[in-house]
């Protein structure tokens, strides 16, 4: 479980920093289009967020309620 935990935690790290240094980059280029592309950084936010959120809720299913026993 702590395995998934540090997976999880580490991809969700590396997303949100590839995301965040697109958006700046994109923003840079082309500030016309930054609040267009605000929004759709939140929505992938939001979805990146959630892989770590399964990973979290799939962790503790392992670890309150093993499936293996």
């Amino acid at each position: 479980a702590p395995i998934i935990f540090g997976i999880g935690g580490a991809g969700t790290a590396v997303a949100f920093g590839n995301l965040g240094g697109k958006l700046i980059e994109s923003s840079a280029r082309q500030p016309e289009l930054a609040p267009k592309l605000q929004t759709q950084f939140f929505l992938v936010a939001a979805f990146v967020d959630v892989i770590s959120i399964i990973g979290v809720g799939i962790a503790f299913l392992f670890i309150f309620a093993n499936p293996f026993i």
